[in-house]
Protein backbone atom coordinates (compact mmCIF):
# COMPACT_ATOMS: atom_id res chain seq x y z
CA UNK A 1 0.00 0.00 0.00
CA UNK A 2 1.21 3.87 -0.82
CA UNK A 3 1.72 5.68 2.44
CA UNK A 4 -1.39 7.48 2.14
CA UNK A 5 -3.77 7.67 4.89
CA UNK A 6 -7.68 7.42 3.95
CA UNK A 7 -9.96 9.40 6.33
CA UNK A 8 -13.45 9.65 6.65
CA UNK A 9 -15.49 12.13 6.95
CA UNK A 10 -17.42 12.87 10.36
CA UNK A 11 -20.43 14.22 7.89
CA UNK A 12 -20.32 10.91 6.27
CA UNK A 13 -22.53 9.50 8.76
CA UNK A 14 -25.27 12.16 9.21
CA UNK A 15 -27.83 12.17 10.66
CA UNK A 16 -26.03 10.05 13.32
CA UNK A 17 -23.37 11.78 15.86
CA UNK A 18 -19.95 13.11 15.29
CA UNK A 19 -19.30 10.19 18.14
CA UNK A 20 -20.35 7.33 15.89
CA UNK A 21 -18.03 8.35 12.95
CA UNK A 22 -15.06 7.91 15.18
CA UNK A 23 -16.64 4.42 16.41
CA UNK A 24 -17.20 3.39 12.64
CA UNK A 25 -14.13 4.28 11.09
CA UNK A 26 -12.20 2.34 14.04
CA UNK A 27 -14.86 -0.82 13.16
CA UNK A 28 -13.98 -0.39 9.34
CA UNK A 29 -10.49 0.36 9.77
CA UNK A 30 -9.87 3.76 8.74
CA UNK A 31 -6.39 5.34 9.07
CA UNK A 32 -8.41 8.28 11.04
CA UNK A 33 -11.21 10.91 10.69
CA UNK A 34 -11.96 14.28 9.30
CA UNK A 35 -14.37 16.21 12.07
CA UNK A 36 -16.44 18.82 10.13
CA UNK A 37 -17.58 20.96 12.42
CA UNK A 38 -20.92 21.65 12.01
CA UNK A 39 -24.07 21.66 14.91
CA UNK A 40 -23.58 18.51 16.43
CA UNK A 41 -22.27 20.29 19.81
CA UNK A 42 -19.11 17.42 20.26
CA UNK A 43 -18.03 18.67 16.65
CA UNK A 44 -17.25 21.71 18.14
CA UNK A 45 -15.31 21.42 21.35
CA UNK A 46 -12.08 19.99 21.30
CA UNK A 47 -11.24 17.85 24.41
CA UNK A 48 -14.49 15.94 23.68
CA UNK A 49 -12.85 15.33 20.24
CA UNK A 50 -9.68 14.38 21.76
CA UNK A 51 -11.83 12.11 24.14
CA UNK A 52 -13.20 10.22 21.30
CA UNK A 53 -9.63 10.00 19.32
CA UNK A 54 -7.74 8.77 22.35
CA UNK A 55 -10.66 6.32 23.49
CA UNK A 56 -11.21 4.31 19.83
CA UNK A 57 -7.35 4.87 18.97
CA UNK A 58 -8.09 7.07 15.86
CA UNK A 59 -6.27 10.07 15.02
CA UNK A 60 -7.63 13.40 13.94
CA UNK A 61 -6.09 14.04 10.11
CA UNK A 62 -8.06 17.11 9.21
CA UNK A 63 -10.84 19.65 10.36
CA UNK A 64 -13.35 21.13 8.34
CA UNK A 65 -14.14 24.86 9.28
CA UNK A 66 -17.75 25.80 9.77
CA UNK A 67 -18.50 27.03 6.34
CA UNK A 68 -21.81 25.83 5.61
CA UNK A 69 -25.08 28.03 5.25
CA UNK A 70 -26.35 25.89 8.47
CA UNK A 71 -22.72 26.79 10.03
CA UNK A 72 -22.91 30.68 10.18
CA UNK A 73 -23.31 31.04 13.75
CA UNK A 74 -21.06 28.37 14.81
CA UNK A 75 -17.91 29.52 16.63
CA UNK A 76 -18.50 33.12 16.05
CA UNK A 77 -20.38 34.91 12.72
CA UNK A 78 -16.72 36.68 12.40
CA UNK A 79 -15.28 34.13 9.36
CA UNK A 80 -11.78 34.72 10.08
CA UNK A 81 -12.73 34.43 13.77
CA UNK A 82 -13.78 30.95 12.20
CA UNK A 83 -10.62 30.21 10.77
CA UNK A 84 -8.57 30.89 13.63
CA UNK A 85 -10.73 28.66 15.76
CA UNK A 86 -9.91 25.72 13.50
CA UNK A 87 -6.08 26.16 13.20
CA UNK A 88 -6.15 26.37 16.89
CA UNK A 89 -8.40 23.00 17.05
CA UNK A 90 -6.16 20.94 14.14
CA UNK A 91 -3.22 22.28 16.62
CA UNK A 92 -4.14 20.89 19.17
CA UNK A 93 -5.75 17.80 17.32
CA UNK A 94 -2.54 16.81 15.94
CA UNK A 95 -4.28 17.17 12.58
CA UNK A 96 -2.47 18.81 9.64
CA UNK A 97 -5.35 20.20 7.53
CA UNK A 98 -7.73 22.84 7.88
CA UNK A 99 -10.25 22.60 4.73
CA UNK A 100 -12.01 25.87 4.20
CA UNK A 101 -14.71 26.65 1.31
CA UNK A 102 -14.42 29.93 -0.85
CA UNK A 103 -16.80 32.90 0.74
CA UNK A 104 -20.23 33.12 -0.20
CA UNK A 105 -20.83 36.61 -2.65
CA UNK A 106 -22.55 38.54 0.10
CA UNK A 107 -20.01 38.62 2.89
CA UNK A 108 -18.47 40.79 0.64
CA UNK A 109 -15.51 41.84 2.74
CA UNK A 110 -14.19 38.26 3.55
CA UNK A 111 -14.53 37.76 -0.05
CA UNK A 112 -12.61 40.85 -1.22
CA UNK A 113 -9.56 39.67 1.10
CA UNK A 114 -9.74 36.36 1.44
CA UNK A 115 -7.04 35.24 -1.27
CA UNK A 116 -4.38 37.01 0.61
CA UNK A 117 -6.15 36.68 4.50
CA UNK A 118 -5.33 32.82 3.14
CA UNK A 119 -1.76 33.20 2.36
CA UNK A 120 -1.46 35.61 5.62
CA UNK A 121 -2.85 32.72 8.06
CA UNK A 122 -0.81 30.32 6.27
CA UNK A 123 2.15 31.55 6.97
CA UNK A 124 1.85 31.63 10.59
CA UNK A 125 1.81 27.83 11.26
CA UNK A 126 2.25 24.47 9.47
CA UNK A 127 -1.36 23.79 9.29
CA UNK A 128 -2.53 23.44 5.94
CA UNK A 129 -5.38 25.74 4.71
CA UNK A 130 -6.72 23.83 1.42
CA UNK A 131 -8.95 25.73 0.09
CA UNK A 132 -12.27 23.47 -1.81
CA UNK A 133 -13.62 23.58 -4.88
CA UNK A 134 -17.32 24.20 -4.90
CA UNK A 135 -20.04 24.61 -7.72
CA UNK A 136 -22.67 27.19 -9.33
CA UNK A 137 -26.30 26.84 -7.29
CA UNK A 138 -28.47 25.99 -9.90
CA UNK A 139 -32.31 25.64 -10.08
CA UNK A 140 -34.12 24.46 -13.06
CA UNK A 141 -32.81 26.49 -16.56
CA UNK A 142 -31.13 28.97 -13.73
CA UNK A 143 -27.81 29.63 -12.09
CA UNK A 144 -25.98 31.55 -9.50
CA UNK A 145 -22.86 32.15 -8.77
CA UNK A 146 -23.17 31.71 -4.94
CA UNK A 147 -19.44 31.92 -4.16
CA UNK A 148 -16.13 34.53 -4.56
CA UNK A 149 -13.98 34.85 -5.50
CA UNK A 150 -14.94 32.13 -7.51
CA UNK A 151 -16.26 28.34 -7.23
CA UNK A 152 -13.41 26.67 -8.89
CA UNK A 153 -10.83 27.70 -6.69
CA UNK A 154 -7.83 26.66 -8.91
CA UNK A 155 -8.69 29.84 -11.08
CA UNK A 156 -7.01 31.66 -8.31
CA UNK A 157 -3.65 31.40 -6.25
CA UNK A 158 -3.77 29.57 -3.09
CA UNK A 159 -0.99 27.53 -1.23
CA UNK A 160 -3.00 24.65 -0.85
CA UNK A 161 -6.16 23.42 -2.28
CA UNK A 162 -8.69 20.83 -1.37
CA UNK A 163 -10.75 18.89 -4.24
CA UNK A 164 -14.10 17.02 -3.90
CA UNK A 165 -15.18 14.90 -6.28
CA UNK A 166 -18.64 15.24 -5.79
CA UNK A 167 -18.38 18.92 -5.88
CA UNK A 168 -16.87 18.18 -9.80
CA UNK A 169 -19.77 16.50 -11.01
CA UNK A 170 -21.84 19.46 -9.55
CA UNK A 171 -20.26 22.05 -11.45
CA UNK A 172 -19.96 19.91 -14.67
CA UNK A 173 -16.18 20.52 -14.97
CA UNK A 174 -13.52 17.89 -16.11
CA UNK A 175 -12.37 16.68 -12.75
CA UNK A 176 -8.72 15.57 -14.16
CA UNK A 177 -7.93 18.86 -15.52
CA UNK A 178 -9.05 20.62 -12.21
CA UNK A 179 -6.48 18.49 -10.33
CA UNK A 180 -3.70 19.10 -13.38
CA UNK A 181 -3.97 22.80 -12.57
CA UNK A 182 -3.96 22.46 -8.39
CA UNK A 183 -0.54 20.49 -9.37
CA UNK A 184 1.86 20.07 -6.58
CA UNK A 185 -0.43 22.33 -4.48
CA UNK A 186 -3.07 19.38 -4.23
CA UNK A 187 -2.80 18.38 -0.32
CA UNK A 188 -5.89 16.98 0.45
CA UNK A 189 -9.29 15.16 -1.66
CA UNK A 190 -12.99 14.71 -0.58
CA UNK A 191 -13.47 11.46 -2.35
CA UNK A 192 -17.18 10.71 -3.18
CA UNK A 193 -19.01 10.47 -6.27
CA UNK A 194 -21.51 12.15 -8.66
CA UNK A 195 -23.71 12.53 -11.83
CA UNK A 196 -24.01 15.78 -12.48
CA UNK A 197 -27.18 16.55 -10.91
CA UNK A 198 -28.01 19.92 -9.75
CA UNK A 199 -27.95 18.45 -6.35
CA UNK A 200 -24.54 17.49 -4.42
CA UNK A 201 -24.71 14.19 -4.68
CA UNK A 202 -21.84 12.93 -2.55
CA UNK A 203 -22.34 9.41 -3.78
CA UNK A 204 -19.96 6.19 -2.98
CA UNK A 205 -17.11 6.35 -5.03
CA UNK A 206 -18.13 4.32 -8.27
CA UNK A 207 -21.34 4.64 -8.12
CA UNK A 208 -21.43 7.87 -10.46
CA UNK A 209 -19.76 9.18 -13.43
CA UNK A 210 -16.38 10.92 -11.86
CA UNK A 211 -12.75 10.02 -12.49
CA UNK A 212 -12.39 8.19 -9.13
CA UNK A 213 -10.55 5.59 -9.89
CA UNK A 214 -8.02 7.44 -12.18
CA UNK A 215 -7.90 10.13 -9.29
CA UNK A 216 -6.70 7.85 -7.27
CA UNK A 217 -3.91 6.19 -9.35
CA UNK A 218 -2.48 9.19 -10.41
CA UNK A 219 -1.82 10.25 -6.59
CA UNK A 220 -0.31 6.59 -5.62
CA UNK A 221 2.28 7.57 -8.23
CA UNK A 222 3.30 10.66 -8.04
CA UNK A 223 4.42 11.14 -4.43
CA UNK A 224 1.05 12.77 -2.91
CA UNK A 225 1.44 12.91 0.83
CA UNK A 226 -1.68 15.00 1.63
CA UNK A 227 -4.98 12.98 2.62
CA UNK A 228 -7.79 11.20 1.07
CA UNK A 229 -11.45 11.43 3.55
CA UNK A 230 -14.23 9.04 2.18
CA UNK A 231 -16.79 12.65 2.31
CA UNK A 232 -20.17 10.67 1.00
CA UNK A 233 -23.93 10.94 1.84
CA UNK A 234 -25.66 7.98 3.74
CA UNK A 235 -28.51 9.96 4.86
CA UNK A 236 -30.94 7.65 2.83
CA UNK A 237 -29.36 4.27 4.53
CA UNK A 238 -32.30 2.44 5.62
CA UNK A 239 -30.19 1.54 8.70
CA UNK A 240 -26.99 1.33 10.53
CA UNK A 241 -25.97 -1.89 8.95
CA UNK A 242 -26.53 0.13 5.50
CA UNK A 243 -24.65 2.76 6.64
CA UNK A 244 -22.05 0.82 7.58
CA UNK A 245 -21.90 -1.01 4.59
CA UNK A 246 -21.49 1.78 2.52
CA UNK A 247 -18.71 3.55 4.10
CA UNK A 248 -17.09 -0.28 4.03
CA UNK A 249 -17.60 -0.28 0.26
CA UNK A 250 -16.20 3.36 -0.13
CA UNK A 251 -13.08 2.20 1.77
CA UNK A 252 -12.61 -1.01 -0.22
CA UNK A 253 -12.83 0.84 -3.63
CA UNK A 254 -10.47 3.68 -1.98
CA UNK A 255 -7.42 1.35 -1.03
CA UNK A 256 -7.92 -1.43 -4.05
CA UNK A 257 -7.29 1.26 -6.40
CA UNK A 258 -4.07 3.05 -4.50
CA UNK A 259 -3.01 -0.39 -4.49
CA UNK A 260 -3.06 -1.34 -7.60
CA UNK A 261 -1.76 1.74 -8.97
CA UNK A 262 1.27 1.30 -6.40
CA UNK A 263 1.48 -2.40 -7.82
CA UNK A 264 1.81 -0.88 -11.14
CA UNK A 265 4.49 1.68 -10.08
CA UNK A 266 6.45 -0.56 -8.45
CA UNK A 267 7.19 -3.39 -11.42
Amino acid sequence: MPDVKVALSTASVYPESTATAFEIAARLGYDGVEVMVWTDPVSQDVDALRRLSDYHGIPILAVHAPCLLITQRVWSTDPWVKLQRAKKAADLLGASTVVVHPPFRWQRGYARDFVAGIWRMADETDVRFAVENMYPWRYRDREMLAYAPDWDVSQDDYRHFTVDLSHTATSRVEALAMVRRMGDRLAHVHLADGVGSAKDEHLVPGRGNQPCAELLGSLAGSGFTGHIVVEVNTRRAMSAAERETDLAEALAFTRLHLAAAAAKVSR
